[in-house]
């Protein structure tokens, strides 16, 4: 599927008229209607250029097309629609999934000077007739909206009423059966492009396979030139699997060992496991909150509002937690459990490093985790009646455990699921570059394992027919007679965990299946023959020690790291502190007043006048008059103590 062919005009060659009623308002807002998408991004957003496939996407749209866009999380696919819906004339309307993402987003535009408002079940009847008004008299720049109300008659009567400069979807892939997250809410968002088809409409999301890509395009009537992929490298986040033993030592020794003080994400697959990681990491002194959907509404919005306004603390969640979460410096995700699927894996991944900076991305890993989430899969799928969905669902799992047993390049594997030709064999950030794993000629042992499954009856798991191949003795192996088996007592050169080991790969190779309305039985696949006969080679990976401690090697400092002068570091916390102040005075996030890499910029340059604080990437008009003269303050106070000592 071809991606959007450039018309063969120049980007933005279009008449724009310069900057147009720049002036603030009441120190909050700017107007950029009408205006350069170059001058509004540095007047409205403090950048100088625009970032990979951005200024594409924004002519495209002002110009009047569509787009489907698919961008790694961080390269800002939300400027994408922001911008052209500023430079267009009326409100542009984004479907936003959680009231508390909108909420973050909203925040963090009104910082900007951006005239946002959103409609949702938080806000009193008061607050929405004040909001629906706006829309209607033209005083607002950006309205985000839930799926739910969308549709509703009041609101497409309000779109009726008001001028729309564009729709947004945000987390499109919400809208495909063939996503990880698909909400059937969102089906009723395709309508907007035949309600409204002359309105420019952007679909925009993190993960998408090609089957999902076909299918985005099919339902919101976009041709394959209306498709940006800007590729799904995140070269930033380093990939680490682990062999799952102890999985609550394993995890502490992890964030001790490489993100003690940080904040990260730990995921679970149950509400029982997220409650007691919680707990026993805040037991060794790691302050974890536990968030999952059991806790009351206001118990989980206050631990996500915490998350994202205190420094360093962990979050232990099920998938419930994440989606839109924007916290730039979320320095690590760590899955206890296995996602669902690739796709769900990256995105929850994805919510590390959104700063470009170092960040890690740990999972633990077992068979026994296998049958578990089949068997929670094979039950949501009971009764769904549509077998290709079915089959889709099992193939993305398999995929996932095939990426848990790779000897390759794990982040080469992953670009590969979703039709990214790498450029590299080894990227020299996962744990199988940075430590490469030793392989075997595991044939024999396969057809080993291969037989005893088949002489037993393939009605048995992994620890029954490893028994059988030790030559335990066994209550189960006396009572089924299994010891007359010729596969009895045939596989000493490996231990339990060894012969565990053979049939977790097999099944990633899809040499063996797991039976699980056979209570997690390995059975043999059409592909087993092969082995049996002869006619094909199995290789094997080592399992590493599950305690971390592979050599990893030292990571180089990023372009944008603290220079190495005297009382950078100093100076740089004291700027942290007063963005804390600002931030809590004003109840956002400290991260939506500045991020990390535009405080390392005041400590690089040290501007001692608003014009040269303006000048500083992430320094938009606003902001300069917000919280200009505060940050100025702060470096001359350091200035001035370097003078004196």
């Amino acid at each position: 599927m071809s991606a959007h062919v450039l018309f063969s005009l120049p980007l933005f060659s279009l008449s724009f008229p310069s900057l147009v009623d720049a002036s603030l308002a009441n120190g909050a807002s700017v107007n950029v209607t009408g205006a350069d998408p170059h001058e509004a991004l540095r007047s409205v957003f403090g950048y100088e250029s625009f970032r990979a496939r951005q200024e594409e996407i924004v002519a495209h749209l002002l110009d009047g097309g569509h787009a489907l866009v698919v961008m790694p999380t961080g390269s800002g696919k939300s400027l994408c629609y922001q911008l052209p819906a500023l430079v267009r004339a009326g409100v542009g309307v984004v479907v936003s999934p959680l009231i508390s993402l909108m909420q973050d987003q909203v925040a963090a535009l009104r910082q900007q000077g951006v005239r946002a408002a959103f409609l949702n079940s938080s806000l009193s009847g008061r607050a929405k007739r004040r909001t629906r008004q706006e829309v209607r008299s033209g005083r607002l720049d950006l309205l985000y909206v839930a799926p739910e109300r969308l549709m509703t008659e009041r609101f497409r009567r309000l779109l009726g009423e008001s001028e729309v400069a564009l729709f947004a979807i945000d987390e499109a892939h919400c809208l495909s059966q063939w996503g990880h997250d698909f909400r059937p809410d969102y089906l009723k968002v395709a309508r907007l492009r035949e309600l409204f088809p002359e309105v420019p409409t952007i679909a925009t999301t993190a993960t998408a396979d090609e089957q999902t890509r076909r299918d985005l395009l099919d339902r919101l009537r976009m041709s394959s030139r209306d498709l940006f992929v800007a590729g799904f490298d995140r070269p930033e986040i380093r990939y680490t699997v682990t062999l799952k033993r102890k999985p609550q030592q394993q995890l502490r020794r992890f964030i001790r060992g490489e993100h003690d003080g940080d904040a990260g994400i730990v995921y679970c697959l149950s509400r029982e496991d997220v409650e007691k990681t919680a707990r026993k990491l805040s037991e060794h002194g790691i302050e974890a909150l536990p968030y999952h959907a059991g806790l009351s509404s206001k118990k989980r919005q206050r631990h996500q509002n915490r998350f994202l306004r205190e420094e360093g603390l962990v979050v232990v969640a099920t998938v419930a937690f994440g989606m839109g979460i924007d916290k730039p410096d979320v320095r690590f995700v760590a899955h206890l459990d296995l996602p669902r699927s690739l796709e769900a894996y990256y995105q929850e991944t994805g919510r590390a490093g959104r700063d470009g900076q170092p960040a890690d991305a740990w999972m633990t890993y077992r068979y026994a985790d296998v049958v578990r989430l089949r068997k929670i899969m094979e039950g949501d799928l009971d009764g769904d009646g549509n077998t290709e969905y079915a089959w889709t669902k099992r193939h993305k799992l398999n995929a996932l455990i095939g990426y848990c047993e790779t000897s390759a390049c794990r982040r080469r594997v992953l670009l590969k699921y979703f039709g990214q030709d790498p450029d590299f064999e080894r990227c020299g950030n996962c744990d199988t570059c940075l430590s490469p794993v030793e392989t075997w000629d595991g044939t024999v042992a396969a057809q080993k394992l291969m037989s005893c499954i088949a002489r037993t009856g393939q009605r048995f798991g992994a620890g029954h027919v490893t028994d059988v191949l030790l030559g335990r003795d066994t209550k189960k192996i006396r009572q089924k007679g299994h010891k007359r088996l010729s596969t009895y007592d045939i596989g000493g050169e490996l231990g339990k965990a060894g012969w565990k080991s053979v049939a977790r790969q097999l099944v990633a190779a899809g040499l063996l299946e797991v039976d699980v309305a056979g209570y997690g039985a390995l059975k043999l696949t059409e592909a087993s023959g092969a082995v049996l006969r002869g006619e094909r080679d199995v290789q094997l990976r080592e399992d590493r020690r599950p305690d971390g401690s592979s050599e990893k090697k030292k990571r180089t400092a990023p372009a944008d790291e603290l220079p190495d002068t005297p009382g950078a570091k100093d100076l740089f916390e004291a700027l942290r502190e007063k963005r804390t102040q600002l931030a809590s005075e004003q109840e956002v996030p400290p991260y939506v007043v500045f991020a990390d890499k535009t405080l390392k910029a005041m400590v690089a340059h040290q501007p001692a006048t608003l014009d040269e604080f303006n000048a500083l990437s992430g320094v938009g008009e606003v902001k300069r008059e917000r919280y200009g003269e505060a940050f100025l303050a702060v470096i001359a106070e350091h200035a001035a103590d370097d003078e004196g000592t």
